[in-house]
């Protein structure tokens, strides 16, 4: 069994405020992208590698994040940012099949497109939650019984869990 965590960036500076590749977080996205990497620590769920888009947001969401984690290994993969759905699934198919358990940090909306391609099936509310949008600094958790990274196909994994800065808040 291997897991796949999709984590959209965190809130970024309005689009007026730096050319798009530069644009960097907030302090709301700065302590969402924390509060995330805490949540899935406090949920033993660890990644084992990170792929990250090298846009400046991506890169500082996964900063902040990564302080809950030991022993991650970081990829900047420039193909992950303005990337289609397909191109992040063959960025994933790529990943050496050592890695049990993986973090694609990325952008929408090919992020969100992808989700809804590869949970196939899952926790029917949060399945539904998931066809409106990925929030910023949101992350869906999807559990793939497959043997190798490139077995991954469309409808093939089950969503384990899809989770917004919102419910971070309320814990």
């Amino acid at each position: 069994m291997r897991r796949l965590i999709l984590f959209r960036h965190g809130k970024a500076v309005p689009h007026d405020a730096a050319p798009d590749f530069d644009r960097g977080l907030t302090a709301r996205g700065m302590q969402d992208s924390a509060a995330v990497g805490r949540y899935l620590a406090q949920a033993y769920i660890f990644p084992d590698m990170a792929l990250v888009s090298p846009a400046m947001r991506t890169k500082m969401t996964w900063d902040e994040a990564k302080t809950s984690f030991s022993d991650v290994s970081v990829r900047y993969e420039k193909a992950l940012y303005l990337a289609s759905s397909d191109q992040l699934l063959r960025q994933i198919h790529a990943v050496p099949d050592s890695i049990m358990t993986l973090v694609l940090v990325g952008h929408n909306p090919s992020l969100h497109d992808l989700a809804q391609e590869l949970a196939g099936y899952g926790d029917r509310y949060a399945l539904a939650r998931l066809r409106e949008h990925i929030p910023t600094a949101g992350i869906v958790v999807l559990d793939c019984d497959i043997d190798h990274w490139a077995d991954l196909s469309m409808r093939s994994a089950r969503l384990e869990r899809f989770r917004t800065p919102e419910q971070n808040q309320a814990d």
